[in-house]
């Protein structure tokens, strides 16, 4: 039993019941299911074989749905999740293979969706392409990507975007995909958008990248290009930070962002002045 999907121009193969019947219970991936055909960029499978011992932890986190670790095994990466009940779901890719292997615990759905999106960022890393934790507005067909930590107001500003800039739409609101494409940055959406249900199986060009910050009045600035990088590295998924070969490939994919689009940062109130203010920097009168 298979199901395809394609996300971000990357076919992922979904193999065996289990992990097929588990996928197709997650709000979101409907939109990007696709006929099974070709050679996938990687294939997901369930297996009852042992997970391996994992010999070097990486990166750690602790969740409203548990504790994740992810690190080396003697052979690739794996990466563990347990649920505040003690469930645990793991899975692990051999170094260089295109196979990506899932055992354990398939009925906690935010466990799985996690994993999944682990998943993917393993297997695309090296092709240009990375989840990124933004909020993202489309507009005048392309993308604008709002980071900042949580709690910064990303949601907040998008939603001032929709109700006061006419034809701005919602794209994504945690974790949309970029990816270089002829030398050009695209976003694409995915089926992780955290707590607001927004999975939009659509792709726009990137016009430009805001950070935000709380502040008492509003104010943009466009940012140096180590200032630049310094805003877009920590919307990177944090788990590949302490792996040299993963994070190489997103400091390259970074890299080729800076050469095409402007960041800023916007020191702002969450008001519409504020929007106008972010949609007038980068697209001019609105």
């Amino acid at each position: 039993m298979e199901k395809e999907y394609k996300i971000a121009g990357h076919r992922i193969r979904i193999a065996g019941e289990a992990l097929v019947n588990a996928v197709a219970q997650i709000d979101g991936f409907a939109p990007f299911e696709v006929t099974v055909e070709g050679t996938p960029v990687s294939t997901f499978s369930k297996t009852e074989q042992e997970a391996p011992v994992m010999t070097e932890v990486l990166y750690t986190t602790h969740l409203e749905t548990g504790g994740n670790i992810f690190g080396h095994y003697d052979g690739g990466y794996l990466f563990t999740m347990t649920s505040s009940e003690g469930k645990q779901l793991q899975l692990w890719q051999a170094t260089g293979s295109d196979q990506i292997s899932f055992q354990g615990c398939l009925t906690e759905w935010a466990q799985v969706r996690f994993a999944l999106w682990i998943a993917y960022g393993l297997a695309t890393n090296r092709y240009d392409t990375v989840a990124i934790h933004t909020s993202t507005i489309q507009y005048r067909g392309k993308a604008v990507l709002f980071l900042g930590e949580s709690g910064t107001g990303k949601s907040t500003h998008t939603r001032l975007w929709r109700q006061n800039i006419m034809g701005a739409v919602l794209l994504n609101d945690d974790s949309p995909i970029l990816r270089i494409v002829d030398g050009e940055p695209w976003i694409f959406g995915s089926p992780w958008s955290g707590k607001t249900p927004c999975y939009k199986n659509e792709q726009y060009p990137l016009a430009g990248c805001v950070r935000l910050s709380q502040a008492p009045y509003n104010k943009i600035e466009k940012l140096s290009t180590l200032k630049a990088y310094s805003s877009l590295h920590p919307s990177c998924p944090p788990d590949f930070a302490y792996d040299d070969a993963l994070y190489d490939c997103i400091s390259e994919t970074i890299g080729k962002v800076l050469n095409c689009v402007p960041v800023y940062h916007l020191a702002c109130l969450p008001n519409a002045e504020a929007a106008r203010l972010s949609c007038e920097t980068i697209f001019g009168k609105v």
